[in-house]
C-alpha cells in the first residue's frame, strides 16, 4: 500500500512531467482515495474503462489519454459529467501522462514499441516543442514492406495499413506512437527507408508516393498500449501495489 501522494510524486518525478509543454495536465487529474493497493491501467480513461476498474475493485487507473484538454468545452456535462460522476463516486483516482509517457527512454510508448517490434533504437529525430519523440534504427537483414507490414501484424494483433514506397526495400525504419504521422516528413529528411505511427492522413499517401518511404499506420491505440503496461508494472514492482491493465478494444 502506498498513499495517493507518494504514488503521484513518484511517477512525475520519474517521467519528469515539467519540461513538457502538453496538451493536457499530466499527474492526478482526479482525487479518489488517500491510499492504494489495486492499480488498473489502460490507454484511455473511457466510461468502459471505469468501469472495468470498478469491477477489478481499482483505488486509481493509470492511462495516458485523460481528461481536460486544450481547447475543450471546460463546462462539466454530458459525457464528461457522466465520467466524472462514475470516477468521483466510486472514489477512484485518476492518473494521466501523455507526452511523458510517449517520451521516457525506458517505459515508454516509442521505447517499448521498439521492444514489441524487436526494433533496436539507434536515435531519435522528429521536433516537438524541443523534443525528438521519433526513434529509429536499421533492421538487421533487408527486408520488404510486405513482410514488415506481416511482422507488425504479428506483434500487434492487427494488420497496419500499408502505403507502399513502390519498388524500394527496408532497412531503415522510424516510428512514433499514435497520432504522428506528420512525423513522416521528418523521417523523410532523416533518409529512412519506412516510418510506422498510428494514425494517417490524406496528405500521407502523397508524401509516400512522392518521397519514396514505406509509411505503415498500425493503430493509435494498438501502438500506445504498451508503455503504461509497463509503467503500471513498474509502479507495482516499486510499491507493492496489484496492478491489472485492461485493454478496451480500439479499432482505431
Amino acid at each position: 500500500m502506498i498513499t495517493l501522494r507518494e504514488l503521484m510524486q513518484h511517477t512525475n518525478r520519474l517521467l519528469d512531467i515539467g519540461r513538457f509543454q502538453d496538451y493536457c495536465p499530466n499527474g492526478l487529474q482526479v482525487e479518489g482515495r488517500p491510499e492504494v493497493q489495486m492499480l488498473v491501467s489502460g490507454v484511455t480513461a473511457s466510461m468502459e474503462l471505469i468501469g472495468a476498474a470498478i469491477d477489478a475493485g481499482a483505488d486509481a487507473i493509470l492511462v495516458h489519454h485523460g481528461y481536460f484538454w486544450k481547447g475543450e468545452d471546460a463546462c462539466i456535462t454530458g459525457m464528461k459529467r457522466q465520467r466524472l460522476q462514475r470516477l468521483l463516486g466510486s472514489d477512484i483516482s485518476l492518473l494521466a501522462y501523455h507526452l511523458p509517457l510517449d517520451a521516457h527512454a525506458e517505459l515508454g510508448n516509442n521505447a517499448q514499441l521498439g521492444r514489441v517490434l524487436g526494433l533496436q533504437s539507434t536515435g531519435t529525430f522528429g521536433e516537438e516543442d524541443g523534443l525528438q519523440l521519433g526513434h529509429f534504427g536499421s533492421l538487421e537483414q533487408v527486408t520488404s514492406g510486405e513482410s514488415l507490414a506481416q511482422h507488425i501484424e504479428q506483434c500487434l494483433g492487427r494488420a497496419p495499413l500499408h502505403i507502399p514506397a513502390a519498388g524500394k526495400s527496408i532497412r531503415s525504419v522510424g516510428w512514433c506512437t499514435g497520432a504522428a504521422q506528420s512525423y513522416i516528413e521528418a523521417a523523410v529528411a532523416q533518409g529512412l527507408d519506412a516510418f510506422i505511427s498510428g494514425e494517417i492522413s490524406e496528405q500521407t499517401v502523397h508524401i509516400v508516393r512522392e518521397c519514396g518511404i514505406h509509411y505503415f499506420a498500425a493503430g493509435h491505440h494498438a501502438t500506445e498500449r504498451f508503455g503504461v503496461q509497463a509503467l503500471g508494472e513498474h509502479l507495482a514492482g516499486t510499491f507493492g501495489l496489484r496492478h491489472r491493465f485492461i485493454d478496451i478494444n480500439n479499432p482505431v
